[in-house]
């Protein structure tokens, strides 16, 4: 029999216990702290030092220790260093896919005080192009396809690029990884405080760019704690791991590490802990259950997209699945038969959820097992360095199981938008962070995501800004009208549809128009369902346009009238 919630959550963080939590002066605002958090990220990764020869990262046929790792991170420190004059507070860009030099290149600008940007993988020379200028990064460490993506923006922006796996001959501007990593070179003395920036994560910006959230060293920190600290308390009421499972705690990386949700709640967590993470080159249910089997892998955290994609593949009842202990994520909300079918899939593996955003490093509130099975339709509970509440439009607090907004407090959050003071301050209020979603905390604490008051379709657990895709529509010649909106999806969660109205005399080709639109948009974001028609769009008295309207008319299969 397990501690009650309440016990647990005292144990862990009250005084002496192992994620105690105090007080401290963040920012100019007195804020709830973990008290034995490292001062930086190069600190929590001189723990990974210590475990030498044992196997870290394993990518393909590549296994890399600890100690492998640690060495080219070293290494890649002391080049940014001296090699490209990185000083702390620089801006470092990584853009690639999920190969282990992600990791590296993350460790490495973040040990040398740098600000790591990530940038999104799927994006267009377009989507690069502006990102990279908003961060004004001095080094980008890109991949072969990035690389020469992203070669004709070098003498533009001022920027090198170290190539990662990328044949000969090399993009302009570009140097080989293996000629600047050169293992044996010493990391550079960096003195680096908990509150100077580390990271910056795009996040789709509903203007049409992308704003750069802004991480701190105790932001990232304090999340990967807090994912610490509720695996200590799920293990103290009875719902963690079975003491007596014969594997490690290990994860596959099936998500991508531009995401927060890889690189915090993921690799982040397994480097800290020193865990084995298994990376696949991209998402392929057959491959991850091989993968699975083939590493014993206890932990698999995606969007409920992926595990509806696990659960009926076709090799899932041949596969050994007996190590997973642990089958969830985030991204976006899960049906309820999603939980049962996890719950009753595997022969040991327990379904999860947890509700984070970028701007709070992926930690919210987190539900699993007993907990989640009762109560399927919540994300769960916070611990308490993080604090969760309801308020009306006019900012009052709501009680329990009161509809309102749901607003985040605690060290994990971003401190701002870079270069944006104005979105800031809307973001940012007191100390809050509005989520611009609605939902409801009940009486036990846990917390229910209902509706989406900003104006976004989640895509198998992409964000996707409808004016972002509006205001690439309206750059079309023939368009007139466009409204974008998300549609029910039975496995991507949402789709995304359009609503277009071409101009008089024109006329527009639905395929035609997709085919525009990936010109300058990543693939996730062309809509899948365009609806053209001569009828203006429907709007209300103030002019707003009914999207619900035209979301039911799409659904139902209704057209509009011409």
């Amino acid at each position: 029999m397990g501690m009650r919630w309440d016990e647990a959550v005292a144990a862990a963080t009250g005084p002496g216990g192992p994620f105690e939590i105090a007080e401290a002066d963040v920012l100019g605002r007195r804020t709830k702290v973990f008290a034995k958090a490292p001062p930086s990220l190069r600190a929590l990764f001189d723990g990974a030092r210590s475990r030498g020869g044992e196997i870290f990262l394993v990518y393909e046929d590549e296994r890399w220790s600890f100690a492998e790792t640690m060495a080219k991170v070293d290494a890649l420190g002391a080049a940014l260093v001296a090699r490209y004059g990185v000083a702390p507070g620089d801006r470092v860009a990584i853009a690639m896919r999920n190969y282990p030099e992600w990791v590296v290149a993350f460790a490495a600008i973040t040990s040398v005080g740098a600000i790591s940007v990530s940038m999104n993988a799927w994006w267009t020379a377009d989507e690069l192009d502006y990102a990279l200028g908003d961060c004004g990064a001095q080094v980008v460490v890109a991949d072969a396809e990035r690389s020469a993506r992203i070669a004709p923006l070098a003498a533009k922006h001022g920027f090198r690029t170290i190539a990662v796996r990328t044949p000969a001959p090399l993009p302009s501007g570009a140097d080989a990884w293996d000629d600047v990593v050169r293992p044996g070179a010493a990391l550079p003395p960096v003195e680096i405080h908990p509150d100077m920036d580390a990271t910056i994560l795009y996040t789709s910006g509903t203007t049409g760019h992308p704003k750069g959230a802004v991480s701190t060293h105790r932001a990232v920190l304090s999340a990967v704690l807090a994912f610490g600290c509720r695996a200590w308390i799920n293990a103290a009421i009875g719902q963690g791991p079975p003491k007596d499972h014969p594997f490690p705690t290990s994860f596959i990386l099936i998500v991508p590490l531009f995401h927060v949700t890889g690189c915090v709640a993921v690799m982040l967590s397994c480097l800290a802990a020193g865990k084995k993470l298994v990376v696949m080159y991209k998402w392929d249910p057959a491959r991850a259950l091989e993968l699975v089997e083939r590493e014993r892998i206890t932990n698999f955290v995606g969007v409920p997209t992926q595990s509806w994609d696990l659960l009926e593949c076709p090799d899932f009842a041949r596969r050994d699945t007996s190590s997973l202990l642990s089958v969830g994520g985030g991204g976006a909300p899960a049906p309820p038969e999603l939980v049962r079918r996890v719950d009753k899939s595997f022969r040991a593996a327990r379904p999860s959820i947890g509700y984070g955003m970028t701007e709070t490093n992926a930690y919210g509130p987190g539900n699993s097992a007993d907990d989640y099975v009762r109560k399927p339709t919540s994300c769960g509970r916070v611990v308490p360095v993080a604090e969760m509440r309801v308020t009306d439009p006019d900012g009052r607090v709501l009680g329990p199981d009161e509809v309102g907004e749901l607003w985040f407090r605690g060290p994990m959050l971003i401190r701002g938008y870079w270069n944006r003071p104005e979105a800031t301050a809307e973001t940012i209020v007191d100390g809050w962070l509005r989520s611009g979603d609605v939902g409801r905390i009940d009486d036990e604490g846990f917390v229910y995501v209902q509706d989406r008051a900003k104006d976004m379709v989640l895509r198998a657990g992409e964000n996707v800004y409808c004016a972002e895709v509006e205001a690439a529509l309206y750059e079309h010649p023939d368009v007139y009208e466009a409204a974008v909106f998300g549609v029910p999806h039975e496995r991507l969660g949402e789709e995304v549809a359009a609503a277009v109205v071409p101009k008089p005399g024109r006329a527009i080709d639905a395929d035609a128009l997709r085919g525009f639109l990936a010109e300058h948009l990543a693939p996730f974001k062309v809509p899948t369902r365009i609806d053209v028609s001569a009828a203006a769009l429907p709007r209300n008295p103030a002019g707003k346009v009914l999207k619900r309207a035209l979301r039911d008319g799409i659904v139902a299969g209704r057209a509009r009238p011409s």
